[in-house]
């Protein structure tokens, strides 16, 4: 008996590896159209895998937004942080063009002072007692700074030294309403004309040039600059443009008002004029109260001493 079913299993065996041969046989034939069995077992495999892998790619889709919303959220802390980058650098450079273009002007002004040893300084802060009087520079008597050395920048006429002290020095600007303080200065206009910047007028926001001699033409738009007497501001520096011209309170002489050339609101780097000759005592000096608005008269006066 034993015998007889080992030999049905063998039997059952090639039988089933024969039909199993032969499904393979048939299946791998040319075939345009599938058999019902294969239909049936196609069409169930297919509706399985579907519900299978609708929810699987849902929920991929779901796992993948939120990766690619994290790497956008990376991302975009990346280009903040480059943008801020970028800004701080912008800002670097449009100060460094800014300061280079005033340095280069300072360079060509000083060019000009011939007769003056140009210092270079930076302000360092302005009175805060006198905000719009006086402002500080870093180079002082070591740097060579003497009192009332000139102090311009690459646009006109500051001030002068009034302070000094071995680091620093203090400088008073034009549009000061110190009765003492007096600039030398003249008009080019037709016929040069000579006066004296005297004064502030607050309301203006313009300085004041005074005793003009009555008999010479001064107009509108004419440029006013220093004239040199005196020793103390370099000839031909720029004070400003005369925006109107009247008669002082006695009718004897001329005044104009005198936009500056300078802003000195804008303060930064200057250029203090080192003299290299003895300074002329002058109204533009030590207050004397000499009046150098007219040289011709005055070297007249001294021929007659």
């Amino acid at each position: 008996m034993p015998h007889f079913f080992f030999n049905k299993k063998v039997i059952l065996l090639l039988v089933g590896m024969v039909f199993l041969v032969a499904l393979i046989s048939f299946s791998l034939r040319d075939r345009t159209n599938a058999t019902l069995p294969e239909q049936i077992i196609k069409d169930t495999v297919g509706v399985a895998q579907s519900l299978v892998a609708k929810p699987a790619n849902y929920i991929n889709g779901i796992f993948n937004n939120i990766d690619s919303l994290l790497n956008t959220y990376e991302e975009n802390k990346r280009l903040k942080a480059r943008l801020e980058d970028f800004a701080v650098v912008q800002a670097e450079a449009t100060d460094l063009k800014s300061e280079n273009t005033k340095l280069r002007e300072l360079l060509n002004k000083s060019e000009s002072l011939k007769a003056f040893n140009p210092i270079h300084a930076t302000v360092i802060a302005r009175n805060p007692d006198q905000w719009e009087e006086k402002i500080i520079l870093d180079k002082g008597s070591s740097h060579g700074v003497e009192k009332n050395m000139a102090v311009m920048t690459a646009k006109g006429l500051v001030g002068k030294i009034i302070l000094v002290t071995p680091f620093t020095s203090e400088v008073e600007l034009l549009y000061t309403n110190n009765p003492n303080y007096r600039v030398s200065a003249m008009v080019l206009g037709e016929k040069e004309a000579y006066g004296l910047i005297e004064g502030f007028d607050e309301e203006r926001n313009e300085l004041i040039m005074k005793r003009i001699d009555s008999s010479l033409t001064v107009k509108e738009g004419e440029q006013v600059v220093s004239s040199g007497l005196g020793g103390i501001f370099p000839k031909g520096v720029p004070i400003g443009e005369i925006t109107e011209v009247s008669t002082d309170d006695f009718g004897l002489t001329k005044m104009a008002y005198v936009k500056p050339s300078a802003d000195f609101s804008i303060l930064e780097h200057v250029v203090i004029a080192k003299r290299t000759s003895t300074v002329v005592d002058g109204s533009d000096g030590n207050a004397t109260n000499e009046d150098l608005s007219n040289p011709q008269k005055k070297a007249s006066e001294e021929e007659a001493e």
